[in-house]
C-alpha cells in the first residue's frame, strides 16, 4: 500500500482512508446487533442456534455471533438459512411456523455485516428468550405443566460405534384404559446423546378403526389408525387447532419405526412420545388424522443412473377436510415435491411446492388459520415428486448407480405427511362462509389504504 501512496500522492491516501474508515453518518445508520439483529435471531434462529442444540454454534449473544458474521451473511443471502424450502411464488405462502427471513430482514443482516457487524448499545438488547433445556418439553409450559400427560417410550436400542444404519420397530402399549382425546404431541430422543444417532422416529397408532381414520392395516389385515406422529431433525411437535384432536382408544398400542445411524460411539437410547390430553370429558368437535400420501402409488421408485425422475401419487378425501400441514419426505436424491388438489369440479389448485428439498431438514409447513386449504369430499390430493440422480445434486453419494425404493438413506422413497381435520357438511360450509367473509374484509381494507 505504501507504493500506491508514493505513486499517486496524498489524494490516493485520502481515498483509501475514506474506504477503510466508514463515515460517522454511515456508522450511525448501520444496524447494530443489540437493536436490529438480536430480535431477528431470537425469532428465527435461536430455536436451533443455542447451547447444546442441533446447530454447530450459538447465536444468542454478540460475542457468540460476531465470529460468524460473514458466514451468516452468505447463508442468509442465499436463503440456505433459516431452512425453509417452499417456493416463494407458487401456492400458499402463509404459515404459522414460517421461519424464513423477509427481504427486509435479509437486507438488515447484510447491511450489518457490511458495516463491520457493530455491537450497539446493550440497553437496546431485547430480553433473552427462554428456551426449554435440550431435554425439556416444548409444549408443557403452554398447558401449565412440567411434562406431557402421557409419555410412551420405545424399548432401548444400543447403536454400536461404526455400525450400519438400523431400523428398530418395537411395539409398546399406550397404557390407556379409556378413550382419550389428544391436543398436542411431541417426540424426542430420550437423551442428548441419543440425538446423535436418531435420524427419525415414527409412532404408528395401532387401534381398530374404520372410515376416514383408517389409513393403514396391522399385520393381521385389520384396519388401524396409521401414523400418530413422525419426528425428524428440525421438528418441534404438533399442536392441534382449537376444538380438534386425535383419538386414542383404550388398549391402543404404538408400533415404532426408528431409524438409528452411526454416532461414533456406543450409545443406548429410547425415543419418548409425549402426549398432551384434553381434560377428561372434554371432547373436541373435529378429528384430525395424519396421512402418509405417497408420491408414487405403486410404492416403488426406480431411478436410472445420471437421470432425473418424476413420480406421482394420489389420495382421495373421503370427507370434507381442512389440510393443516405438508411435510415432504425423500432421501438424498430428493429434489422437489408438489402437492395439488384436484377438486370434484376438475379444477386443479397447487397448494404447495418445495423446490429445494434438503434431506437434512424435514420441514413441516403448517398453514396459517386463514390459509389452510378447505377441500370438499371427493377431492383428490396429487403428490408429485422429483429425484435428481446426477452429479449436479451435491447430496448424491453416487450418480452412476441405479436407485430403488428402500429405507436406507442411499435408497429412495417419496411421500408427504399431511395432517387433515375432517368435518361434516354443515360445519364445512360454515368454515367456507367465514373464510369468504374474512377475505372480503381484508380486500376492502386494502382498497381503502
Amino acid at each position: 500500500m505504501s507504493t500506491t501512496w508514493k505513486s499517486f500522492g496524498a489524494a490516493a491516501l485520502t481515498v483509501t482512508v475514506s474506504v477503510l474508515v466508514p463515515s460517522v453518518a454511515a456508522a450511525q445508520s448501520a444496524p447494530t446487533f443489540t437493536k436490529d439483529i438480536a430480535p431477528i435471531f431470537q425469532d428465527k434462529c435461536e430455536a436451533c442456534h443455542r447451547p447444546d442444540s442441533i446447530a454447530p454454534m450459538s447465536l444468542m449473544t454478540y460475542e457468540e455471533a460476531r465470529p460468524w458474521a460473514r458466514s451468516i451473511k452468505g447463508r442468509v443471502e442465499s436463503r440456505q438459512m433459516p431452512p425453509w424450502h417452499i417456493n416463494r411464488t407458487v401456492g400458499i405462502q402463509e404459515f404459522k411456523n414460517d421461519r424464513s427471513l423477509t427481504d427486509e430482514q435479509i437486507a438488515t443482516v447484510t447491511k450489518w455485516v457490511d458495516s463491520g457487524a457493530p455491537k450497539g448499545d446493550m440497553k437496546d438488547m431485547p430480553k433473552a428468550k427462554v428456551w426449554p433445556s435440550e431435554q425439556g418439553w416444548n409444549f408443557a409450559a403452554q398447558f401449565g405443566q412440567k411434562e406431557p400427560d402421557l409419555i410412551v417410550r420405545s424399548t432401548p436400542w444400543t447403536q454400536k460405534a461404526g455400525a450400519n444404519d438400523t431400523w428398530w420397530k418395537p411395539i409398546v402399549e399406550s397404557g390407556l384404559t379409556e378413550d382419550r382425546w389428544v391436543r398436542a404431541i411431541e417426540i424426542r430422543p430420550g437423551t442428548v446423546k441419543g440425538r446423535k444417532i436418531t435420524h427419525h422416529a415414527i409412532a404408528n397408532l395401532m387401534q381398530t378403526e374404520d372410515g376416514i381414520a383408517a389409513n393403514d392395516a396391522d399385520p393381521n389385515g385389520r384396519q388401524v389408525a396409521g401414523t400418530f406422529m413422525e419426528w425428524a431433525v428440525g421438528k418441534q411437535g404438533e399442536m392441534m387447532r382449537p376444538n380438534s384432536g386425535k383419538l386414542l382408544r383404550a388398549g391402543s398400542k404404538f408400533r415404532w419405526d426408528i431409524h438409528y445411524s452411526n454416532g461414533g460411539e456406543d450409545i443406548t437410547d429410547v425415543v419418548e412420545l409425549g402426549i398432551y390430553l384434553y381434560p377428561k370429558g372434554q371432547e373436541p368437535k373435529y378429528r384430525q388424522v395424519l396421512h402418509l400420501m405417497g408420491g408414487t402409488n405403486a410404492g416403488g421408485v426406480d431411478i436410472p443412473p445420471n437421470a432425473l425422475k418424476v413420480t406421482e401419487g394420489f389420495f382421495v378425501l373421503r370427507e370434507n377436510g381442512r389440510v393443516e400441514s405438508f411435510q415432504p419426505h425423500m432421501h438424498l436424491r430428493g429434489k422437489a415435491m408438489q402437492m395439488d388438489a384436484i377438486l370434484p369440479t376438475g379444477q386443479v389448485q397447487t397448494l404447495s411446492y418445495v423446490d429445494r428439498f434438503d434431506f437434512q431438514w424435514m420441514n413441516v409447513y403448517q398453514y396459517a388459520d386463514n390459509a389452510a386449504p378447505l377441500l370438499p369430499k371427493g377431492t383428490i390430493i396429487k403428490v408429485l415428486a422429483w429425484h435428481d440422480n446426477t452429479s449436479a445434486n451435491k447430496n448424491n453419494p453416487d450418480p452412476n448407480v441405479w436407485v430403488g425404493y428402500g429405507d436406507r438413506t442411499v435408497d429412495e422413497m417419496a411421500h408427504a405427511w399431511v395432517n387433515v381435520t375432517y368435518m361434516p357438511d354443515a360445519d364445512y360450509q360454515a368454515e367456507l362462509a367465514a373464510r369468504r367473509e374474512a377475505l372480503a374484509k381484508k380486500t376492502s381494507q386494502q382498497q381503502q389504504q
